[in-house]
């Protein structure tokens, strides 16, 4: 049955978390920035699987997931094939403020834990479940497909935290890969995209410091898309990342899960409460005859005094 996606004013709440930003085509990032992680890519050994660890500290701005830890929890290093191409696996543990694995987690969005990975200029975006062991290590089969410095997010809600009450805990980390890297293009706005046959719009302004009403609309051969399925609990998924610092919002639907087998389209409603001006990157995962798409979009905050971009031109 079609259950429309927009019922008693369907919305997205925030889960505030911060790591990677990222682009459809490449991350506005600091010059400095990219310099310090080429620096750190060059001293990593090739020869090795890449363990390299982003520094601990809050960063700029506000928000959570700029750090190996958070409230307590800290992520042990991360493991990865260290080369382009070079099968394997990705691994890491979570740890308590014992110092022990954290072996007990909480289901949020249909999954225990949830891992993001993106290369640092936006490219290479992955939104995976990684399978946890009796030890307490998170794993995954993992192969890069491209060269670069990567941020990876783990993203849970402890056992004795009630995931519809507590914000989610997300921890973050960096691995560099080694290969031949091939910078993408720059970053430009944009609020349509076309994945695997879909044509997807955003509607909808930014703002700083205030709940932002957005829609997205799916049509696939000029038509509306009405087949929308369930996925992590809601017909649509979205990921959130402010340019510049890595900060990264994961919003999720509120409201009553779908039951497998509801159908819904072509509108999916959200609301996003965003921190502050600047430019935003989102990325809208959504489900159709079974099959994960990832549509991509570049967003500029608008002032609620002029109506305008926070990135006039651009």
């Amino acid at each position: 049955m079609n259950v429309p996606t927009r019922l008693g004013g369907y919305a997205v709440g925030l889960a505030v978390l911060f790591g990677g930003a990222f682009a459809a085509g490449a991350a506005v990032i600091p010059d400095s920035t990219v310099a310090s992680w080429t620096a750190r890519a060059q001293e990593t050994s090739m020869d090795h699987t890449s363990t390299t660890r982003a520094p601990a500290g809050p960063g700029p701005g506000p928000g959570r997931g700029l750090s190996l830890e958070q409230d307590g929890y800290l992520l042990d290093e991360v493991t990865a094939p260290d080369r382009v191409g070079k099968a394997g696996a990705l691994s890491f543990q979570v740890r308590d403020g014992d110092g022990d694995p954290l072996r007990a987690y909480t289901t949020s969005h249909d999954k225990d834990l949830h891992l993001i990975v993106v290369r640092a200029d936006g490219t290479q975006f992955r939104h995976v479940h990684p399978t946890l062991g009796s030890d307490g290590t998170w794993s995954i089969p993992w192969t890069w497909n491209a060269a670069g410095t990567y941020r990876v997010f783990a993203d849970f809600v402890p056992a004795h935290q009630d995931a519809s009450e507590a914000p989610d805990v997300t921890l973050t980390s960096t691995i560099d890969v080694a290969g031949d890297f091939v910078p993408a293009p720059a970053t430009h706005r944009a609020t349509t995209a076309h994945v695997d046959g879909f044509a997807v719009a955003l509607r909808g302004d930014l703002r700083a410091g205030s709940m932002s009403d957005l829609t997205v609309e799916i049509a696939r051969d000029g038509k509306p898309v009405t087949t929308l399925q369930p996925y992590l609990g809601a017909f649509g998924h979205l990921v959130a990342l402010r340019a510049g610092d890595l900060a990264y919002l994961h919003v999720h639907p509120e409201g009553a899960e779908p039951a497998a087998g509801d159908l819904s389209g072509p509108e999916i409603g959200f609301m996003a409460e965003i921190p502050t001006a600047g430019r935003y990157l989102l990325y809208l995962d959504f489900q159709v005859d079974g099959r994960v798409h990832t549509a991509a979009f570049v967003v500029d905050t608008v002032s609620d005094a002029a109506g305008t971009s926070a990135h006039p031109g651009a």
